[in-house]
């Protein structure tokens, strides 16, 4: 199956009112771990690489191009997306090295300021074909993300898209980052009201912080991409430091990033089966 573009997986999540997963990369066993576990779900994924991930690598070439070849012996439709891309020259970038979309995180800037740079990385990704997510209201630690007022407006979100062209866009509703338990309470109704507002698919941030009953609601109100990095990483590392536990001895770090993997991957074909309406 060979690496398909963004569009062509959210395109058809939207078109079946359900969700799909946007899964991120940390290093190449996460990679391999969110692929196998799509194909476990016979569902498509996106892999996506955060800017934080391009910092710890020291640049985006060497975990992109490993992250895309893995991709491309995929037996199920794999998507590379980069994730909160604060950086124009690093959306420009992924543009530039084969990523299917990229979302530019503007929600640091003021209204006036995020529009103009959002527009100008969304028309350079769409003359290459790159499908583009932004962000409205900003999601970010629990507490600001629960504060009160830290919202998308409807309106406001709909006079963003028209004028900035974007093709996702990342909404806050009640969601955090890096969240480590499941407490999260999402504003379903203002998920659907800016869903009626809107002619393009929603995106929720932060849903490791997000409950499955929760994140089912929030797909059923208008949610289309459903990100998840903190709830994953948490299988894989837990699975590896029970295998250390288990065996102290061990130095072969195959033998227990294995272990990671596939703990990583169990879930993550749980998580996807979930967003599709496949409940067990």
């Amino acid at each position: 199956m060979p690496l398909v573009n963004t569009a062509e997986i959210m395109n058809a999540a939207r078109s079946a009112n359900i969700g799909q997963g946007a899964f991120n990369v940390i290093h190449l066993e996460s990679a391999e771990a969110l692929i196998r576990g799509a194909e476990l779900a016979q569902t498509p994924v996106i892999l996506q690489i955060s800017e934080n991930c391009v910092a710890y690598h020291g640049g985006l070439e060497p975990v992109s191009l490993a992250t895309l070849a893995a991709a491309r012996n995929a037996a199920v439709p794999v998507a590379v997306h980069l994730d909160h891309a604060e950086s124009e020259d690093l959306a420009r970038a992924a543009v530039d090295l084969g990523f299917g979309s990229i979302m530019f995180d503007g929600a640091h800037l003021e209204y006036d300021d995020n529009v103009a740079a959002t527009r100008r990385v969304a028309e350079y990704a769409h003359a290459a074909g790159v499908y583009v997510e932004a962000e409205l209201g900003k999601v970010g630690g629990k507490d600001g993300a629960h504060a009160p007022g830290v919202r998308t407006d409807p309106v406001e979100a709909a006079s963003f898209v028209g004028a900035t062209g974007v093709d996702a866009l990342a909404v806050a509703v009640g969601s955090s980052h890096a969240m480590l338990d499941r407490s999260a309470a999402l504003d379903i109704e203002l998920i659907g009201r800016i869903r009626a507002a809107l002619d393009v698919p929603l995106v929720l941030h932060g849903s490791s912080g997000v409950s499955d009953e929760n994140i089912v609601a929030a797909i059923e109100a208008g949610m289309t991409k459903i990100n998840v990095s903190t709830h994953l990483n948490g299988f894989f590392t837990r699975a590896i430091r029970q295998y250390l536990e288990e065996n102290p001895e061990v130095v072969d770090s195959r033998k227990y990033l294995a272990r990671g993997r596939e703990a990583m991957a169990a879930e993550t074909a749980r998580l996807l089966r979930l967003f599709a309406g496949r409940r067990p």
